[in-house]
């Protein structure tokens, strides 16, 4: 495919090797306008916002993904196979499923279940357990520690149903000790594994999936600095 590509108005060499992907255009916009130094919007198309600047000295790029595997799906494969991306670093929001998250938590994805069958098109003989890349795991402990941040290791699961007509889907989930529910992880990493590229999904905690307790979307846009700070200083 030709670059520009239908979803990206980007040319050859406007993207970063490194891409931070929040879901939110709006998010995309405030972590560029925060964080970057000379931030140049590369793409408007269908408002999904992406930006390149700089990061204390180093290129960076943030991109909004939109929401659930099949956008992600289409993004990030246009950035690992057309714009020689090597990274994408997903900074989304999640529901908790622990009792002891709490809202505003920070989850490093080391693993993402799903109930997708986007996995179906690479025609495994098994089923596939799509994991972060280790080094931006071990690099993102590394940078939470740095900024005094706590954080969550563990597995989460990418969801493609967010009102799901089965009530005791969270409950087998809980059981078997994933963390929180999210709807991206999967399909970042089941892209990257194929493209032979790194990926990595840290979550803030917006609200609780057993508990009345929730971030509003505004809070969602602009306040998960911490998870944002981790990300840019891998």
């Amino acid at each position: 495919m030709c670059i520009p590509t239908p979803h990206n108005a980007a040319k050859k060499g406007d993207i970063a090797k490194k891409v931070l992907m929040p879901g939110d255009p709006l998010r995309a916009k405030y972590i560029a306008e925060t964080y970057l130094d000379n931030p140049v919007c590369f793409n408007t198309v269908r408002n999904i916002l992406g930006y390149t600047g700089l990061y204390k000295g180093k290129e960076v790029s943030v991109m909004a993904s939109g929401m659930g595997m099949p956008s992600i799906g289409i993004y990030s494969y246009e950035l690992f196979h057309f714009y020689d991306v090597d990274q994408i670093i997903r900074i989304g929001s999640a529901g908790a499923l622990q009792d002891d998250l709490n809202v505003k938590d920070i989850v490093i994805a080391l693993g993402a279940c799903t109930d997708s069958n986007y996995g179906s098109q690479f025609h495994l003989p098994g089923v596939f357990a799509p994991i972060a890349d280790y080094h931006l795991v071990v690099r993102a402990v590394e940078a939470a520690k740095k900024l005094e941040t706590p954080v969550r290791v563990g597995n989460v699961v990418s969801s493609d149903v967010f009102y799901s007509d089965d009530a005791a889907a969270s409950d087998q989930w809980k059981k078997m000790g994933v963390l929180c529910a999210e709807m991206e992880c999967a399909g970042l990493y089941m892209n990257a594994a194929r493209a032979g590229k790194q990926a990595l999904g840290i979550l803030t905690i917006s609200d609780h999936i057993y508990r009345e307790e929730a971030m509003t979307a505004q809070e969602r846009q602009t306040t998960f600095n911490q998870m944002m700070e981790i990300a840019l200083n891998i």
